[in-house]
């Protein structure tokens, strides 16, 4: 029996919902939003798939319903408009969550926490600052969605399965993020020889432009907010993947978002490196060998996002 609590259920909050129930994951799964009769419709929509499915209880309700949740997913907030950056919903989405995590954390204080709503890292760092959930209980989304855009591309330019690529994005989850592609692999062939070595019979691989792909994983969030409005589908999978992992209890490595306690010479700031996550949350970071010049990236990032913490009210 897994119960799953998801506060908000715009797009990604319901769609998240709908790819638990789809992918048989959680038993339970409550749907919390301010817009009550949204998530009545949204949670009644799922729940007549559900026959379909495996046994699933899916129904709307408020915080008090929240009790006993396994892992409670934060996607409330406003969402990005066409051009806005992350950084710039700061405040407003800051004071939202302010305002549920007293509410949430009363009826739902043993639950892993995994918060989505932008910008993620900062919202991260308040949650943690705020709740007094312990920190392996706090994963941020972070880089999990910019690293499946990164193995998504590669996997399309060298014309092979997205299971045999080793590649990670770091940092915020935002326009300060990088991939340290020392530590990039396909089938343990390191990326800037893939284009001699992997490659489809009579067809030439490309060699690889790092920063064209940097920039098509930056820039694809905008892409699909200036082309249909929203993201969702890949952020969700990439939510329900992270839960997969919390309710199987095998520890699985990803980019999430957690507080820095020194790695790389960062402190007291929530961004993306390689973690363990598994039963109770995240185990431990992974802190793999990278270039200098790729740490200076990290630090860098970090800044961006001490500088933005520092303007806010939190």
């Amino acid at each position: 029996m897994n119960k799953i609590s998801i506060i908000g259920t715009g797009s990604v909050g319901s769609t998240i919902a709908y790819t638990l129930a789809v992918m048989g994951l959680a038993s339970e799964i409550v749907m919390i939003d301010i817009n009550s009769e949204k998530a009545l419709g949204e949670a009644l929509d799922i729940r007549q798939g559900t026959p379909f499915c495996a046994p699933c209880s899916v129904y709307a309700g408020d915080y008090r319903d929240a009790e006993d949740s396994d892992i409670v997913i934060l996607t409330s907030g406003v969402a990005r408009k066409p051009g806005q950056t992350r950084l710039e919903l700061a405040q407003i989405n800051v004071n939202i969550t302010k305002s549920i995590i007293p509410e949430i954390t009363k009826y739902a204080p043993d639950a892993s926490y995994i918060i989505v709503s932008n910008p993620v890292d900062i919202l991260t760092y308040t949650f943690y600052k705020l709740s007094g959930i312990p920190e392996n209980r706090i994963i941020g989304s972070g880089t999990i969605l910019d690293t499946a855009r990164l193995r998504s591309r590669l996997s399309e330019y060298y014309n092979i399965s997205q299971s045999n690529v080793h590649a990670y994005v770091f940092g915020e989850h935002g326009d300060s993020s990088f991939v340290p592609w020392s530590i990039a692999n396909i089938s343990n062939v390191p990326i800037k020889d893939c284009h001699t070595i992997i490659g489809t019979p009579g067809m030439e691989s490309p060699e690889l432009n790092c920063e064209e792909i940097e920039q098509y994983v930056r820039k694809s969030g905008g892409r699909v907010i200036a082309r249909k409005g929203a993201t969702f589908y890949a952020v969700s999978v990439s939510v329900c993947h992270i839960c997969k992992c919390i309710l199987s209890g095998m520890d699985t490595t990803m980019t999430v978002s957690t507080m820095m306690r020194g790695e790389y010479g960062i402190e007291d700031v929530c961004l993306s490196t390689l973690n363990m996550v598994g039963h109770n949350g995240v185990r431990g970071k992974v802190n793999v060998s990278i270039t200098d010049e790729e740490a200076e990236k990290l630090r860098r990032s970090a800044d961006t996002l001490k500088q933005v913490i520092s303007s806010l009210d939190i």
